[in-house]
C-alpha cells in the first residue's frame, strides 16, 4: 500500500498520524505478489539447436544420442544449481525397457470348418506381443465379438456379461460406443462416454488392457479412419521394433497377442462367420449388446527378436522453501527422446524432433533456471522430470508413474511439455481436457493476467489427453495439466494457425523434416512458458491440493 503523509496543522493530528504509521510500518509484510519470470528466447533457442543437431542423433532411446541428451540435460540442470532427484544422489532414473522385433513373414489364419483365410502382416492385418518371449502363438484360439470392448459400471455398460474370455481372441471396435442422445438423434449423447469427446475407454490402449484383466489370449481391434482419427498407414508402423517396460513378471499377463485388422478384413471374417457386421456393430451402440461368438478360431505364430535396453528418466529437483510443505511436490514433464535414425528423407535419416519435443524440452530447462533463480523458493518443492520413449507409448512416464521417486499422494499436480509455440505471440492457448480440474482455475486466471482466454482441444474425439506423458499420472489420480499452443497468433491472419499446424502434421510431424527453421518466431513460446511457470509456483504456494472435476473420470486413488 502507498503512504503518503501531509501535513497537519494541529499538533495532535500529527502526534496520531505518526502513530497510526508506526504502527502500520511494524505489522507483518503482505506476501509479494511474484512477477512472470524473465525467460530468454535466444536459450530456448540455443538448447534446441543442439538437441535437434545431427550430432544426437535423433535422441533414440538405448542409443549414443540417448546418452549425449541425458547428460546434456543432467549437466544443464546442475549448473543451473537444481539438485539431483534421487535419494542416491543421481540425476538419473534407470528405466529398463525390452525391445521385441517380430518376423515379418507371420501370416494369421481365420477358420471356419475347412474354410480358411489367411491374412499378410502389415498389410492384412498387424500384430505384435509385449511377451518377453521368443514367440507368441495363437492356436485355434476361438473369436468372440466384443462390440467397443467397454465395461463401465458408471454407465451401466458391459460388453463382456456371460463368456469366459480366458484363451480366447477379442473382436473390438475401436472408439467408445457412439450412443445417441435422446432430445436430438444427429449428436451423441453427452452424458454417455463424453458424446463425441474421446474417454479413455475408447482408446486403443484400454481395449488391449481389458484382454490383459480378462484373460483372453489375442485382441484384434477392428480399425476404421473415422473413430480412430488416422489412417491404417499409421498402424503399419507398428510392425517394427517396440519396447514396453521389461516387467519382473515378463509381461506374460498381457494377452499373447495384440495387434489390428483393417475394416475390409473385419467385414469379411463377419461373412465367414455369417453375421452381419453392420448390424452387430449398430447393436454394440447399445445397452443390450452382448458378445458375439463367431464360430471361427484364429492362428498364428509371432517370432520375436528380443533385446534389453537401459534407458533413463532424468530427475532433478528445486526444495521447497517451507519445511512443513517441503516434501510436497509440483512436477514439471517433457519427453526428451525421438525416433533416433531411421529411414532417409531427402537423403536425410536423422529423426531431428525440434518442435516434437526438442524446444519442449528447451523450455522445460529455462522454467527450471526461473525457478533456481528465486531468492526464496515455493514453499513445496519442484520436481523436473525429463522422461525417455515418450514415442513408445508414454513408457518412462508409466515406468516413473509406476516407481514414483516423490509420492503420487504428495504430489500436487503434473504439468507437462510437449512442444512449443514457435510462431509468435497469440491471443489464446490451447488446454487439451480443459474443465477437468481445478488446475483450469489457476489457468484461467493466469490467462487473464497475459490479456489472453483458454480455448478447449478443437478435436476432442481424437482422444489427445491420453497420448502424451501427463495421462501416465491422470490415470493414478494426480491431477494434470497438458497445454497445447494458441491459434489466435497476434498480427497474423486468422487462418494462420489452422495452417501451420496443418503444415507441421503434414511435412514434419515424425519426419527428418522437424529441424530448427529461420524464421521461428519464440515469443510466443517464452508467452507459454512464462504461464506454465507461474502456474506451477501458485500451485506450489496454494492453501489446498487440486481436485478433479466432478464427473470427471479420474480421481485420487
Amino acid at each position: 500500500m502507498k503512504i503518503r503523509l501531509g501535513v497537519f496543522v494541529a499538533s495532535g493530528v500529527v502526534i496520531a498520524a505518526l502513530g497510526w504509521f508506526v504502527l502500520y510500518a511494524l505489522k507483518p509484510a503482505r506476501p509479494a505478489v511474484v512477477a512472470f519470470p524473465s525467460i530468454a528466447a535466444d536459450a530456448v533457442l540455443r538448447h534446441t539447436k543442439v538437441l535437434s543437431s545431427d550430432e544426437f542423433e535423433g535422441r533414440g532411446p538405448a542409443t549414443r544420442g540417448e546418452e549425449r541428451t541425458v547428460t546434456y540435460i543432467a549437466d544443464q540442470l546442475k549448473a543451473m544449481g537444481l539438485k539431483p532427484g534421487m535419494p542416491n544422489g543421481s540425476y538419473f532414473q534407470n528405466v529398463p525397457l525390452v525391445g521385441i522385433t517380430p518376423d515379418p513373414s507371420a501370416t494369421l489364419v481365420f477358420q471356419k470348418g475347412a474354410t480358411k483365410q489367411t491374412l499378410a502382416f502389415k498389410d492384412d492385418f498387424v500384430a505384435w506381443t509385449k511377451r518377453m518371449t521368443e514367440s507368441a502363438t495363437l492356436d485355434r484360439s476361438e473369436m468372440v465379438f466384443v462390440g467397443y470392448g467397454v465395461q463401465a459400471p458408471e454407465f451401466n455398460w458391459d460388453d463382456f456379461q456371460g463368456i469366459d474370455f480366458k484363451g480366447k481372441t477379442l473382436v473390438v471396435l475401436i472408439g467408445d460406443p457412439p450412443v445417441p442422445d435422446p432430445a436430438d438423434a444427429a449428436r451423441l449423447d453427452p452424458r454417455v462416454f463424453g458424446g463425441s469427446a474421446m474417454t479413455y475407454y475408447g482408446r486403443w490402449t484400454s481395449k488391449f488392457e481389458m484382454a490383459q484383466k480378462l484373460g483372453a489370449a489375442g485382441a484384434l481391434i477392428v480399425h476404421e479412419t473415422g473413430p480412430a482419427g488416422y489412417a491404417y498407414s499409421v498402424v503399419q508402423v507398428k510392425v517394427g521394433e517396440q519396447f514396453d517396460i521389461a516387467r519382473p513378471d515378463g509381461n506374460m499377463t498381457r494377452a499373447a497377442v495384440e495387434g489390428w485388422i483393417p475394416i475390409e478384413k473385419a467385414r469379411a471374417l463377419f461373412t465367414m462367420a455369417g453375421k452381419d457386421f453392420d448390424a452387430l456393430k449398430s447393436l454394440a451402440a447399445t445397452r443390450e449388446f452382448r458378445p458375439v461368438p463367431l464360430g471361427v478360431t484364429a492362428s498364428t505364430v509371432l517370432k520375436n527378436t528380443l533385446r534389453n535396453v537401459a534407458s533413463r528418466n532424468v530427475i532433478a529437483r528445486v526444495e521447497g522453501s517451507d519445511p512443513s510443505l517441503k516434501n510436497e511436490y509440483v512436477l514439471y514433464t517433457s519427453h526428451w527422446d525421438h525416433f533416433g535414425i531411421g529411414a532417409p528423407l531427402n537423403g536425410d535419416p536423422v529423426y531431428h524432433g525440434a518442435v516434437d519435443n526438442a524446444v519442449a524440452v528447451a523450455g522445460f530447462l529455462e522454467v527450471a533456471r526461473a525457478f533456481a533463480a528465486l531468492p526464496t523458493p515455493p514453499k513445496r518443492s519442484i520436481v523436473f522430470l525429463a522422461v525417455t520413449a515418450e514415442e513408445q507409448l508414454m513408457l518412462g512416464s508409466e515406468y516413473y508413474a509406476s516407481n514414483p521417486v516423490y509420492p503420487l499422494d504428495k504430489t500436487l499436480a503434473v504439468i507437462n511439455l510437449e512442444m512449443l509455440n514457435v510462431h509468435g505471440k497469440t491471443r489464446d492457448l490451447t488446454v487439451v481436457g480443459l474443465g477437468t480440474s481445478d488446475l483450469d482455475d489457476y489457468a484461467q486466471q493466469i490467462a487473464k493476467e497475459q490479456g489472453r482466454t483458454l480455448k478447449p482441444d478443437p478435436e476432442p474425439e481424437r482422444g489427445m489427453y491420453y497420448r502424451s506423458d501427463h495421462f501416465s499420472f491422470a490415470r493414478r489420480g494426480v491431477p494434470a495439466f497438458e497445454p497445447d499452443h494458441g491459434d489466435d497468433y497476434i498480427g497474423k491472419p486468422a487462418d494462420f494457425g489452422a495452417e501451420v499446424r496443418k503444415d507441421f502434421f503434414t511435412n514434419l510431424y515424425h519426419k527428418p523434416t522437424d529441424t530448427v527453421k529461420p524464421d521461428w518466431d519464440l515469443s510466443g513460446g517464452v508467452q507459454d512458458l512464462q504461464f506454465y511457470w507461474m502456474m506451477g509456483y501458485r500451485v506450489a504456494q496454494a492453501d489446498k491440493y487440486p481436485q478433479w472435476k466432478p464427473g470427471t473420470e479420474f480421481r485420487r486413488q
